[in-house]
């Protein structure tokens, strides 16, 4: 091939690749959520909440065999530092994620049946421990050195109604 049929060809080749490029559809990153996709959006979220709090206080009686709830040694999510997770504990000699931790409880002081770690309820009680600590600065480090407690919105933590379930009646 001589230098003049080369250079004809990267011709060509240049002139359908613009030609393929100017025809593509620029598909570009749509406007921020609306404000009826955000007020959806937290309204999912806080049912979630709504519901693991309703779990928290005793809402699901196969959670425990001895009568406890998450809320007789948590009170308000107390002590409990999501935000802190996954870290090492050495109740289990090693290193847990959040649920994880819920599951344990529920096995162990609680003597109940754990939780699927991908259902709607372990999402539900992550949901309202994590509601409780937004904003609170994460501490790692030792587990008894525990990052400062939520300020709750209520007297039980989310700002909601009681259930007349446990403590709230």
């Amino acid at each position: 091939m001589n230098m003049q049929s080369r250079v004809f060809r990267r011709l060509a080749m240049s002139l359908v690749a613009a030609t393929v490029l100017s025809t593509v559809t620029v598909v570009t990153a749509r406007e921020p959520f609306t404000k009826d996709e955000l007020k959806a959006m937290d309204e999912k979220l806080t049912a979630s909440a709504k519901r693991g709090y309703d779990m928290w206080y005793g809402a699901r009686a196969d959670m425990s065999s001895n009568g406890l709830a998450c809320a007789n040694c948590h009170p308000d999510g107390a002590a409990t530092n999501p935000q802190t997770f996954p870290k090492y504990m050495p109740q289990t000699d090693r290193v847990m994620a959040f649920r994880d931790m819920v599951n344990w409880c529920i096995e162990n002081p609680q003597v109940g049946k754990a939780l699927d770690v991908s259902s709607a309820d372990m999402v539900a009680l992550e949901s309202y421990a994590f509601y409780l600590h937004r904003g609170v600065a994460i501490d790692t480090g030792l587990q008894t050195r525990q990052t400062a407690g939520p300020t709750p919105k209520s007297a039980r933590g989310l700002n909601v109604k009681g259930t007349g379930i446990g403590f709230d009646k």
